[in-house]
């Protein structure tokens, strides 16, 4: 015989501490967003961006700290994976994520572009992540992308490399 009683008791009890543990990430995710929440709102695009020099495809996979790569940033919606459309102008990168915020980094404000094979929660083969450091208020942020066709990314990272370096150089003769 079964003791329906005690086994009831046993899954609403297991059910209640998932509940509990879904909460306290849930919880631990707001805290995190509360503590960032001193990082600028995103920039968005201009008007006129100018003709797209590049453009993908492809999943954003979350942005870190700089050099942290599991120190994951969730303000503003920047810790929240989705598709992605990036495009690249002279004007800098167009992030457009369906779901989530959208978001534009200038081309003052990109740093460099890098093959890695993680960011927080996200691990692949080396070079299977498209990261772009990019400065956003006084802080520097990596944002990981993979494309639907990986074989962009070496594209990637020279433009935007390449755009880097032009701008530092126009910079400096300024």
């Amino acid at each position: 015989m079964t003791d329906w009683a005690a086994r009831i008791g046993w899954v609403v009890g297991l059910a209640l501490f998932v509940a509990l543990l879904y909460w306290l990430m849930r919880e631990g995710w707001k805290w995190r967003g509360t503590l960032q929440g001193d990082l600028p709102e995103l920039p968005t695009g201009p008007d006129e961006p100018g003709p797209p020099r590049l453009t993908m495809s492809g999943r954003y996979h979350g942005s870190t700290t700089a050099g942290q790569w599991l120190d994951r940033i969730v303000a503003h919606g920047l810790g929240t994976r989705s598709r992605a459309e990036l495009t690249l102008t002279d004007a800098g990168l167009d992030v457009v994520r369906p779901g989530a915020t959208d978001f534009f980094v200038p081309a003052a404000a990109l740093r460099e572009a890098r093959l890695d094979k993680g960011i927080a929660g996200k691990v692949l083969t080396e070079g299977g992540l498209l990261v772009v450091t990019w400065a956003h208020g006084d802080r520097l942020i990596d944002s990981g992308f993979r494309s639907d066709r990986a074989a962009e990314h070496n594209e990637w990272v020279e433009a935007l490399n390449s755009m880097i370096e032009t701008n530092t150089r126009e910079g400096a003769e300024r």
